[in-house]
């Protein structure tokens, strides 16, 4: 059998991904030029970026990807950024005591920001550890991770528009991608503008809450690191506190920005159009924010009236409605669609309010956004798809095709959805297995919930989990190749499986 795939053309335009990502360094180089910290890791850093994308550039001049060129050229590219990405933290690291001067630690920092996961291995962080420009490298990597390196590259160069909509299918969270336009690089550069402005608009906000004196220590270096890293719903924060480090003016705020970041950012258009009795009749965006609703509800309640002491020490004073109800807002709004940001120790709390947490986790954000998990949109059409065979057993010959929206659901697609959700459940237990084996021999004490939390906050890309895993806890302590497995659970995640996993098999690459 002979290979078919021509993966010079692949590699080559990872090369055009890994030269461009040299020109996001300057951003973290300009600030270390402002706090006379790591200047020349970044100029390292940007020589060693632009040598390797070049490089690699050079395999092949054929502008023309085929399909599976195209699902190869994802994948790598992935990958690709997340080592290349790893070197600012290598450098910085290099003679240190960091932690970030192993390689898997890094690359496990890198793959977690471009991923938008959120998991860390820094242990400490803050501005006396580490450099505002290696802290700052690190918001930035999830905000170009979060809309998407490769739409990206679609919506600002002629050649990858060529084949834009399948690579774009290919990266894009959700089963299917919504166009907004005829031209596949005019709805990338869509979703980018939408993206830009929200976090504008969120910087602007949180600078505008400082200057006001309800936001103290939310400078303007701290408002656009969190710009980076909320509207892609990442996670990561220069303050070891998250969130609860700021007022609780600032987590008001954060909340919507989240609830926006988990919605379909191509219903945004429906918007700019003026068409706002389509944007609030779209059934997935309704249930995205009735799954926020119920849970905040049900989960304020557990607060303000739970009778466990431990709720005492996970930052909620229970009884106060504010803070009960600011507390419960927060933490499903961040952990239903990925985003990690807390504004208390959850992993303190009662049994019954971290199962209402760990019910959101498995939820996920809407196809389109940059949630994480398994999305909304595939438990609705499980749901309905349920309901449909309850039906058919009780009157064998009725045809009933499956809708959502007053539109007919193919049934390659459910099928795909089932296969989809199916193989991911089945990864997240036997990933949950492994880590349990592998902190076992390793010496590690790690319970099941832990070990749970640590396969479903790294395979849906969510980041905290729960115990040592908890929101100010970390992933350092973990055995070097439970890191690894995570690594490649976070590439998976962010991919949806399909286009990773499609490389392995000989299909793929024979006739």
């Amino acid at each position: 059998m002979s290979v078919r795939v021509n993966w010079r053309q692949s590699v080559a335009f990872t090369g055009t991904i890994i030269k461009y990502l040299a020109v996001t360094m300057l951003l973290p180089l300009v600030i270390s030029l402002l706090y006379r910290e790591d200047t020349v890791v970044f100029l390292a850093s940007i020589a060693v970026t632009v040598v390797v994308g070049v490089a690699l550039e050079r395999l092949n001049d054929d502008p023309q990807l085929g399909p599976r060129e195209a699902l190869l050229f994802v994948a790598l590219a992935w990958g690709a950024v997340a080592v290349v990405g790893a070197i600012p933290y290598l450098i910085a690291g290099y003679g240190t005591e960091s932690t970030l001067r192993h390689p898997i630690n890094a690359l496990f920092e890198s793959m977690s920001g471009f991923t938008t996961t959120g998991a860390t291995v820094l242990g400490e962080i803050s501005t006396d550890r580490h450099s505002h420009a290696l802290l700052m490298w690190r918001q930035l990597s999830q905000w170009l991770g979060g809309m998407g390196i490769i739409v990206l590259m679609v919506a600002i160069l002629p050649e990858a528009a060529v084949n834009g909509a399948q690579l774009v299918q290919s990266e894009a969270p959700g089963p299917e991608l919504q166009k907004l336009t005829p031209k596949i690089a005019e709805t990338a550069r869509l979703l980018w503008l939408f993206y830009i402005g929200f976090t504008a608009l969120y910087v602007a906000i949180l600078v505008g809450l400082h200057l006001a004196g309800l936001a103290p220590n939310m400078n303007l270096y701290n408002a656009v690191a969190h710009g980076f890293t909320t509207l892609p719903t990442g996670g990561f924060s220069p303050q070891a506190d998250s969130i609860a480090a700021f007022s609780p003016a600032v987590q008001w705020v954060v909340i919507p920005f989240m609830l926006v970041a988990g919605t379909n950012f191509a219903l945004f258009y429906l918007l700019v159009q003026d068409d706002y009795a389509e944007f609030l009749r779209d059934r997935e965006l309704q249930a995205y924010l009735g799954a926020n609703a119920g849970l905040i509800v049900l989960l304020w309640g557990f607060l303000f009236t739970g009778s466990a002491p431990t709720l005492e020490l996970g930052g909620v004073t229970r009884g106060v409605v504010e803070n009960s109800l600011r507390q419960a807002t927060f933490q499903v709004a961040s952990l239903l669609n990925s985003t990690g940001y807390a504004t208390s120790n959850f992993a303190q709390w009662d049994a019954t309010a971290r199962g209402v947490l760990l019910f959101a986790m498995f939820v996920g954000g809407s196809a389109g956004s940059t949630g994480g998990g398994i999305k909304i949109v595939r438990w609705l059409v499980i749901l309905k798809s349920i309901r449909r065979e309850l039906f058919t057993t009780a009157h064998p010959n009725a045809v009933k095709p499956v809708r959502l929206g007053g539109q007919v659901i193919d049934e390659e697609v459910i099928r795909a959805i089932y296969g989809f959700t199916v193989l991911y459940l089945l990864i997240f237990g036997v990933a949950t297995v492994l880590i349990l084996l592998d902190a076992s021999r390793a010496g590690l004490e790690l319970t099941m919930l832990e070990a749970a939390s640590a396969s479903l906050a790294t395979l849906g890309n969510i980041g905290p989990g729960f115990g040592l895993l908890g929101p100010f806890g970390s992933y350092l302590t973990f055995p070097r190749t439970s890191k690894l497995l995570m690594i490649f659970l976070m590439w998976i995640g962010r991919l949806e499986i399909i286009p990773v996993f499609v490389i392995f098999t000989g299909v793929f690459w024979n006739r």
